[in-house]
């Protein structure tokens, strides 16, 4: 009878965390804005780009091009120093500039000495991207900040808010999505992550992004996940239980956009172009 009893309890204990973790991952479930617009297309990563040519990651060259064959454009936005929003990826300005120090660390007429990677491009402002992309294709904009301090937000929302094109947010930092999710209800946002326990990542707030359990935090209306980890059981139960959005990246060859075609919605692609 004890043993029965302390079954029962197990039982009941086992059912109460699962129904919590449902709660705690569920995206945004009322009132989502349409997502069709985004529909349809394949998002160029950081633009339609090689970074050993003329037109790498994140440059205006990257951008022009993906406008020109028709894809919708995936994008980095951080601040300098001055508070400017430039689009740029990387904290560290190494890989692309090679210069030491990180964006943020740096006036955006100071960043304007460095050149992007072999090319003569220059770090882009975020009003000059708007400028050109001009509605033509959808973006989506991914919001690069390391902390609970998300200035970023408001700076980069005063111009997307004027901006007369599709666009959508997203972020890995969940104090971001947040901020959309008080400031910004009608824009869809998105929660980007990765199985960062597969990846070795040993910090727990890390893992509990990556199981997707700051969405109720959040409340994204998409999710973008790194297509290695496709089988994430936080990410299927988003898709396919929740019937949240689901994002692919980033793709890099025909073959796994055809295996993975049935296991998301739109897929963000480089290194080669989809057919």
């Amino acid at each position: 009878m004890i043993f029965t009893n302390i079954l029962l309890i197990i039982d009941y204990v086992v059912l109460f965390l699962a129904f919590l973790y449902l709660l705690a991952i569920m995206p945004r479930m009322l009132n989502r804005p349409s997502n069709q617009a985004f529909r349809g297309y394949y998002y160029a990563h950081r633009g339609f780009h090689n970074n050993r040519t003329q037109a790498p990651e994140n440059s205006m060259k990257a951008f022009e091009f993906a406008v020109k064959k028709g894809y919708g454009i995936e994008l980095d936005v951080q601040l300098s120093k001055d508070f400017v929003p430039v689009v740029f990826h990387d904290d560290s300005l190494y890989r692309s500039c090679k210069v030491k120090g990180d964006v943020k660390d740096y006036t955006y007429q100071e960043l304007m000495e460095f050149s992007l990677f072999e090319s003569n491009e220059k770090i882009p402002r975020l009003d000059q991207v708007l400028s050109l992309v001009d509605g033509k294709v959808p973006l989506i904009v991914e919001i690069k900040c390391n902390d609970s301090k998300v200035k970023v937000c408001s700076i980069v929302y005063d111009l997307l808010k004027v901006y007369k094109g599709i666009y959508c947010v997203e972020s890995f930092n969940p104090f971001a999505v947040h901020w959309f999710k008080k400031h910004a209800k009608g824009i869809l946002r998105g929660q980007l992550s990765s199985n960062y326990a597969m990846v070795g990542d040993t910090h727990f707030l890390q893992k509990c992004v990556g199981y997707l359990l700051f969405n109720f935090w959040g409340k994204p209306d998409f999710i973008a996940y790194d297509h290695y980890y496709v089988n994430t059981i936080s990410r299927r139960i988003c898709k396919h239980l929740y019937r949240s959005l689901s994002v692919a990246w980033t793709i890099t060859s025909q073959k796994q956009l055809d295996v993975l075609k049935n296991d998301y919605d739109l897929f963000i692609f480089e290194d080669f172009e989809p057919k």
